[in-house]
């Protein structure tokens, strides 16, 4: 590294000292066992029933004197927490294949484990991954003889819950302690690692420190190796207009933790992205090129050096301009509506006298492709307008025009009186709150993501993302995919309003939706 090259004067050669002592003394218990790990603490373990033991005074709470099963009762608070530097996803825990439900296990020695209560999660999503009454694929917490079995709860940095148990017999002499194995970490006690001088330890190296990064700045951790599950190198993201918000946070995120990957996202409909696929796979002769297409729908005309990969089921809806003032359509009618049959709103009861403009998305974009399949049934009508206002040739009845992507549809309908169109969910409920524009319900069901996974609403699509040929395992497409399908990369998919098909919990609806493409 060139700048130790640099470090003549005395004060740089003790900062250089300050950095030592720090990295040596206080990160040997953060770096060196594995930038991941689970931390864990007893809070409380006190008897509530000493009834069991020798003496003329016996301690009992009034709660308990009708339960003689519970002689000998204890309580136990523990906190189990992220206090490492890395999030944990539910992979990261190594379990043996009889016991693959199990991510860690909290032991109470000499103790029998009579109830147990998740309290103060740091969200309410860990609530979902700790199911006090489990099925067959979450079993939640089990409890057996001295032990309670935790399911692989991802842990982003910094989360943490806390289990209150209640234990029988004389085993409060013998702390409680959580086991398990996370890969790249370990798990351990922090009551271990809370002494008076790592923290003095710490508070000098800190000082020392304080000097060299003033002089050098960060580059001194500047040299850590990447976490894993990142690659270098350059991808290029085309595709789906409507999962580019998805793309682009995902790429963004990935960035982020892994810094030597640059991700661009190219979006310019389904269509038109699993060409360029295509076009720039056999440009590479043979190698793997770094792009990734996103469609919404099955896409590619069957080439089979396509590879497809579920990532989501999106949800779309219709929308209107602000002055047509219907919140809900029936089927019937919206199919009336795209065949040029009603050309007024005032042919539908409660519409007002406005001319019906209908904004629609070109003939390669994966969202039309849906709408006409799922609700429509049939294609769309041909174009009549380059404006959305006015018919291109005096004899159309019906003004109807072409755009290229979900965000232009969204300003259009905005824009125009009488404009009816469709889009991706979350975009469309973005553009809503700015008032312009609302949301239409279909026989009466509101787009949403429980609706689509409870198959009672009509206008949704899979969504797939496509390379070329299979990617190799370390490269940056496929590190980029399974981030998608990791804790962060699931969460951005459903903060867009999608469903995750990577969530255990959305797998089946995924495959009902694909027919076990």
């Amino acid at each position: 590294m060139k700048w130790l090259e640099q470090l003549t004067a005395p004060e740089n050669l003790l900062a250089l000292l300050g950095v030592v002592v720090t990295v040596g003394g206080l990160s040997y218990e953060r770096l060196i066992p594995g930038r991941k790990r689970i931390g864990y603490r007893v809070q409380m373990d006190t008897l509530i029933d000493d009834s069991t033991q020798d003496g003329p005074i016996h301690q009992r709470l009034r709660m308990l004197e009708n339960t003689p099963d519970l002689a000998g009762a204890s309580l136990v608070l523990l906190r189990i927490e992220n206090d490492g530097f890395r999030s944990i996803d539910a992979d990261d825990y190594i379990t043996a294949p009889a016991t693959n439900h199990r991510g860690l296990t909290a032991t109470f020695p000499n103790r029998i484990v009579r109830d147990v209560a998740v309290t103060e999660p740091s969200h309410p999503d860990l609530l979902r991954h700790l199911p006090q009454r489990g099925t067959p694929e979450n079993p939640g917490l089990v409890c057996a003889g001295n032990e309670i079995s935790l399911p692989r709860v991802p842990l982003n940095k910094g989360d943490h819950f806390k289990l209150l148990v209640l234990l029988t017999g004389a085993g409060t002499d013998k702390p409680p302690h959580v086991g398990g194995r996370i890969k790249e970490g370990r798990i351990r006690n922090n009551e271990k690692f809370r002494r008076p001088s790592n923290r003095m330890l710490g508070l000098i190296g800190s000082l020392l420190a304080m000097l060299i990064l003033q002089s050098f700045g960060m580059r001194v951790w500047r040299d850590d190796p990447p976490p894993r599950g990142c690659a270098g190198g350059s991808l290029t993201i085309v595709g789906s207009t409507a999962f580019k918000p998805v793309a682009q946070d995902a790429g963004t995120a990935y960035q982020g933790d892994c810094r030597d990957a640059h991700v661009t996202v190219e979006a310019q409909g389904s269509g038109r992205g699993t060409k360029t696929l295509i076009d720039v796979g056999e440009a590479a002769k043979g190698g793997f090129p770094s792009y990734l297409a996103f469609s919404d729908g099955p896409e590619g005309d069957g080439d089979p050096k396509l590879k497809e990969h579920l990532v989501a089921l999106s949800v779309f809806s219709v929308v209107v301009n602000k002055d047509v003032r219907m919140t809900d359509l029936s089927l019937d009618d919206l199919r009336r509506l795209y065949s040029g049959r009603i050309t007024n709103w005032n042919q539908l009861p409660g519409g007002p006298d406005l001319p019906v403009r209908l904004v629609s998305r070109d003939a390669k974009s994966g969202t039309r492709g849906v709408f006409e399949s799922r609700v429509l049934g049939r294609n769309e009508i041909s174009r009549t307008s380059d404006n959305c206002r006015t018919p291109k040739f005096t004899g159309d009845t019906v003004v109807r025009c072409e755009l290229d992507s979900t965000g232009e549809v969204l300003k259009t309908v905005a824009n125009t009186p009488g404009a009816i169109g469709y889009a991706e969910l979350h975009s469309a409920e973005e553009s809503a709150q700015k008032g312009a524009l609302h949301l239409v319900a279909l026989d009466n069901r509101k787009p949403s993501i429980d609706a689509v996974r409870k198959r009672i609403y009509p206008f949704w699509e899979p969504e797939y993302a496509y390379t070329y040929t299979a990617p190799p395992p370390n490269s940056l497409t496929s590190k980029f995919l399974d981030y998608l399908a990791g804790d962060t990369g699931r969460n951005l998919i459903e903060k867009h309003g999608h469903l995750p098909c990577a969530a255990a919990e959305n797998q089946r609806a995924c495959q009902l939706a694909t027919g076990g493409r």
